[in-house]
């Protein structure tokens, strides 16, 4: 069967990269041929948007003195491609595309059937650019007699963050499906209440391979880490730096950071090259311990069975790391703050035993596994 799966835009997120990855190489060992539908970026935005953005950039740096970007097409291009230098590298040479400016590019024979998800395809203010809202649920395929199948397609938060047009269409959409699984417990209410649906509660992609599944990416000349105690933290603050330093002292650990300021617009153009996807595979290969405040960091501390600790990353989202914890029985894993790490350090600092874990793991890839190979008949 021809599947074409449809997530979020590939770019410098390990974890949308590594769960695209792990999808496909899942659906290609069922004996499928399988696509990731991914945008082929557009810099020459429409001249409407491009006036509103020279307008906006040029408010901000000339008459209020920030460090704004004014546009530019060439800007952009440069920008893009120092981010995604290295994570663009590995898309390209371990994930099969189909490239698109829009969904709708794509025929109804082009494919045999199409699988949403999984990261935050469902969290409309993410989906908005690309795929768009109501394509992200396959409105694009209406009337088509193709397979359609949502795999821990995942909305982010516990709220529902879409308009009332925008929750008509996609309800309607929704029904089109021949089945449909989300990644957080609170996803299946969701579809419950507003879509009218019913759906199942499957683990993210990543989580269907094993660590030796991704440490056969790793090349030779990938570096070891500068450190045994890695730290993946996407919105550093003191708090966060303070919990690092206190728990590095307390075990006597040597921290390092796997990411760079590729989110940060004050940074330059250097500082914000992400580094490559097998360098942070490594970091959880070498560490002794781990801290985050993202969700797929989680995923892999678990796989590569490291001790951890992640601080709720509000912003962009709890109910993500409440949901795969609660699943594991880590909750005790996840802080909010600095005082409340303290109250649990004891607890904190010491051993996790994986091996009840690995006992729901197993059971959790058979119940995907199942749902995928029923489906796609």
């Amino acid at each position: 069967m021809r599947i074409g799966i449809l997530s979020l835009p590939l770019g410098t997120n390990y974890g949308g990269i590594l769960q695209s990855y792990a999808l496909q190489h899942i659906l290609q060992g069922m004996g499928h041929e399988v696509y990731v539908i991914d945008e082929d970026k557009q810099f020459e935005y429409p001249l409407r948007r491009r006036v509103e953005m020279f307008v906006k950039g040029t408010i901000k740096r000339c008459l209020l003195g920030k460090n704004a970007i004014i546009y530019s097409p060439e800007y952009y291009k440069r920008l893009w491609a120092a981010r995604t230098m290295h994570t663009g590298r590995f898309v390209c040479e371990h994930i099969d595309r189909k490239m698109v400016r829009s969904v709708t590019e794509i025929g109804e024979h082009d494919f045999d059937a199409f699988i949403v998800g999984s990261d935050q395809i469902w969290r409309a203010r993410y989906a908005r650019p690309f795929p768009g809202v109501e394509n992200s649920f396959l409105k694009f395929t209406e009337g088509w007699n193709v397979k359609r199948l949502a795999y821990a397609a995942s909305f982010g938060t516990d709220e529902w963050e879409y308009n009332k047009a925008e929750t008509e269409n996609v309800a309607a959409m929704a029904r089109m499906f021949d089945a449909i699984s989300v990644r957080e417990v609170s996803g299946v209410r969701l579809c419950q209440e507003y879509l009218g649906t019913e759906a199942l509660c499957m683990i993210d992609p990543t989580l269907l391979l094993n660590a030796e599944d991704y440490t056969r990416l790793l090349g030779e000349d990938t570096p070891s880490s500068p450190g045994n105690m890695m730290c993946y933290v996407l919105d550093r603050n003191e708090e966060k730096d303070a919990l690092v330093n206190d728990i590095a002292n307390k075990k006597g650990l040597q921290p390092f950071q796997t990411n760079s300021r590729t989110e940060d617009y004050k940074a330059t153009l250097q500082e914000r090259i992400q580094p490559p996807v097998e360098q942070w595979l490594q970091g959880f290969r070498d560490a002794e311990f781990v801290v985050t405040d993202s969700f797929h960091a989680c995923i892999f501390s678990i796989l590569y069975r490291k001790p951890f600790v992640v601080i709720g990353n509000k912003s962009r989202g709890m109910t993500r790391f409440e949901s795969l914890l609660w699943i594991f029985g880590l909750e005790e894993r996840l802080v909010t703050s600095y005082e409340d790490y303290k109250l649990k350090e004891e607890k904190l600092l010491g051993p996790i035993d994986y091996e009840p874990i690995y006992r729901t793991l197993a059971d959790k890839r058979e119940d995907a596994l199942r749902f995928l190979s029923e489906f796609l008949l």
